[in-house]
């Protein structure tokens, strides 16, 4: 049970990063959306996995809240009938995962296990997400010397 909550959050705090007008709200709907995704890591037995992803999730919020905040204009407030329409959504958007659950952790090879293949076999994830960090960072700079350049 406890994994069908965790997913439901995880699904409502990405629907909530992506759909809300805010820059800050995106982004701390965002850092749910990290910390949900550890802690489904480190309950399927994969505790290096999830502080790795909790990790470069962290550096990831840092570059866009400080990017949201210096770069965005203020949007109006959003509105509780948006914001619960998002969150119906999410709730709508995860209902394959609670009721579609896979029980019990399996060996994905015959000796290997769910946090060790996560561990193992995810070397070209841990380059591409390093890869957008390093990218949306340098965007940033060369976006804010351009603004520093023009005043």
């Amino acid at each position: 049970m406890i994994f069908e909550l965790l997913s439901v959050g995880l699904v409502i705090s990405a629907c909530l990063a992506i759909f809300l007008d805010e820059a800050v709200y995106s982004v701390a709907a965002l850092a749910g959306t990290f910390f949900l995704t550890s802690v489904l890591y480190a309950l399927s037995g994969a505790v290096f996995v999830a502080v790795f992803q909790f990790a470069v999730g962290a550096g990831t919020l840092a570059i866009l809240f400080l990017s949201g905040e210096m770069l965005s204009e203020k949007p109006a407030k959003v509105s509780q009938k948006t914001l619960l329409s998002i969150v119906a959504v999410g709730v709508i958007l995860s209902l394959p995962a609670i009721f579609l659950s896979v029980p019990g952790q399996k060996t994905v090879f015959s000796e290997v296990t769910f946090g060790e293949a996560l561990w193992d076999l995810r070397a070209f994830d841990v380059v591409l997400q390093g890869f957008v960090i390093l990218t949306v960072a340098l965007g940033i700079v060369i976006i804010l010397h351009e603004r520093r350049k023009g005043k």
